[in-house]
């Protein structure tokens, strides 16, 4: 049986973009099937007790940019730290991957091209006609998708996410939740290898 593992992400954020592409080979090497929630960052710092980067402290902020320095020499990426058209409202960007899944598409083609878009070439992702073409150069319905992905419905299934991510323990993005255990940033992908591997019984609160 198919091994499914919860992938809570927002293309806001750089640790997802950091860290996708390790993801998705562990996914391919243990065959599993990625159940894809984007979520709304700012709600779920408010919900779970973090703070949104402007507010943290100076000392905070100082060390996620060396930390993004260390990390993109890590993976072996070149990305801008502060991209022109970040931060953005990530709303309907996140929304096309739940527009997609919604009517039966693999979302990951646009992801692949959607996070490097906005941490390597700067796009500016809270814009309808850049989302339309990314979905079309992945092979996606761009215009039927973003059209879809503004709708109630979609909002809704985005606020869904939110609420299963706290009832989940998932605080932050990326949030990897593999059978109950919560593997949270892309740091933790190499855990997150280590538990597949060795076929170890979730980890829990509870000890």
């Amino acid at each position: 049986m198919t091994r499914q593992i919860d992938y809570y992400f927002s293309l806001q954020s750089p640790w997802a973009y950091i860290g996708h592409k390790p993801f998705r080979e562990i996914v391919s090497t243990y065959d599993l099937k990625i159940n894809y929630k984007p979520v709304q960052l700012v709600d779920l710092f408010a919900e779970s007790g973090g703070l949104p980067l402007a507010k943290r402290h100076p000392a905070r902020q100082r060390y996620r940019m060396v930390e993004l320095q260390r990390w993109r020499d890590r993976r072996g990426l070149n990305f801008h730290l502060q991209p022109a058209n970040w931060p953005f409202n990530a709303r309907l960007a996140d929304g096309v991957v739940i527009a997609a899944l919604e009517v039966g598409l693999d979302p990951e083609p646009y992801l692949q091209r959607a996070y490097p878009a906005v941490w390597e070439h700067q796009l500016k992702l809270a814009d309808s006609a850049t989302l339309v073409k990314l979905a079309d150069d992945a092979g996606l319905p761009g215009e039927q998708l973003v059209a879809r992905a503004a709708t109630e419905a979609v909002s809704a299934a985005y606020e869904q996410n939110r609420q299963d991510a706290l009832d989940a323990d998932v605080f932050g993005s990326p949030g990897y939740v593999l059978d109950g255990e919560v593997f949270w940033g892309q740091d933790r992908i190499e855990l997150l290898e280590d538990a597949l591997k060795s076929g170890r019984k979730p980890y829990n609160s509870q000890g």
